[in-house]
């Protein structure tokens, strides 16, 4: 073969199946799948009240896999990440896991995840939004070396009351001793984090995508009789609204992707000022945010009736338009209207009385307009102790 002839490479077309994907089909009656960063996930594999009620009652596996994961190593990993997070990564300790934020600028979020320390200079980086050139930048000048493990390193959410007493009916040994955001390497190639997303007792599994599929079979099997559960989008969508987290392209537009002007968002915008630490030195966008007048407050809300306020205006005396509610959804476990909500400042801050919310609701083909009134709220609107409990329970 002429060798000024490129060879030809497969390109794949369509989503890409994760390594779950051959279990995740088998156990799929919806037949519901959403593009989640190119790959294929389940919306709702059996239905949305089983699998949120397994959350909050049993056991439950959601694949994460989509989330981009990238590497982070060398001897200058550490100051860069801290140039361009912005809390204080110095703080993080070895085998520790941190939730972090990244602005441009003009301190405006461009994403939102969690920072995990494997090692001394050996940091690993999952988030949301694609970030593979944005970190090549930052990484520019610094001893560092940036790897995209995307497509190499599977992950599985294993959520609920009973995910202890699966990891220990499946033989990974030790995890009784890992506190909240605690990360430790319990069997050559797994990773095992104290993390989640749903505010409840829970822990992600990290390993190579060689060794995903031995690794939900030996959870499955683990998981017979207490109650295991594989779950999609849409119950795990619930529970994070009830924890109070938010969701980037949700309740945020990523700077770096928002095509029209003032979209961006800061972290103290966002209510993350806890989470911006000015006294570490430099960090990207921090000229702008020591300056910044905030505009807007994401707050919560507590909102009157049952029928769910997502992407409902609300309104100031029931006159002025002030914001809209960004997630919204009946809570089956506090039963209770919640929405996270942004409101124009200096409405959710100074002024935090006589807000309503504009519901439609279609009765038999009839849309009728209902303002009902809304309450904010400062707790996240599920909280239990079986979350922090070190050792947890085994229910």
């Amino acid at each position: 073969m002429d060798a000024r002839v490129p060879t030809r490479q497969h390109v794949p077309i369509g989503l890409i199946p994760t390594p779950f994907q051959s279990r995740l089909e088998a156990l799929s009656r919806a037949k519901s799948w959403v593009n989640w960063a190119g790959y294929i996930s389940p919306a709702v594999l059996d239905t949305v009240e089983f699998e949120y009620f397994a959350i909050r009652n049993q056991a439950t596996l959601y694949d994460i896999t989509p989330m981009h994961k990238y590497r982070v190593r060398g001897s200058g990993a550490a100051a860069m990440l801290n140039r361009l997070v912005t809390r204080d990564v110095r703080k993080i300790r070895l085998g520790r896991v941190a939730y972090v934020l990244w602005c441009d600028e003009e301190g405006h979020l461009i994403d939102d995840g969690t920072l995990f320390r494997l090692g001394l200079d050996d940091w690993r980086l999952c988030c949301q939004e694609p970030m593979a050139g944005w970190l090549a930048d930052a990484a520019w000048g610094f001893d560092v070396s940036i790897v995209d493990e995307s497509h190499t390193v599977a992950g599985l959410a294993l959520q609920g009351p009973t995910s202890f007493a699966v990891l220990e009916a499946a033989g990974i040994v030790g995890t009784g001793a890992l506190k909240p955001f605690g990360l430790h390497e319990f069997e050559p190639g797994l990773h095992i984090s104290r993390t989640g997303f749903t505010g409840d007792l829970g822990y992600e599994l990290w390993t190579s995508w060689g060794k995903a599929g031995a690794l939900w079979d030996r959870l499955w099997e683990a998981g017979n009789g207490r109650g295991l559960r594989a779950i999609g989008f849409e119950a795990m969508n619930i529970a994070r609204i009830e924890a109070g987290f938010i969701a980037a392209r949700t309740d945020f537009q990523p700077a770096n992707t928002a095509i029209r002007l003032g979209r961006g968002r800061s972290p103290i915008e966002l209510g993350f000022s806890r989470m911006v630490d000015f006294s570490k030195g430099h960090f990207n966008g921090r000229r702008a945010l020591l300056t910044q007048k905030p505009r807007f407050n994401l707050v919560r809300l507590d909102v009157g009736g049952f029928k769910p306020a997502d992407g409902a205006l609300i309104y100031h005396r029931k006159k002025k338009e002030v914001g809209h509610v960004t997630s919204g959804v009946w809570s089956p476990t506090a039963k209770r209207n919640i929405a996270l909500a942004e409101l124009r400042a200096p409405y959710g801050g100074t002024v935090a009385d006589d807000l309503w919310a504009e519901i439609y609701v279609n009765a038999e083909g009839r849309w009728d307009r209902r303002l009902v009134p809304v309450t904010l709220q400062t707790e996240p609107f599920f909280r239990n102790v079986r979350a922090r409990a070190t050792p947890p329970g085994q229910f």
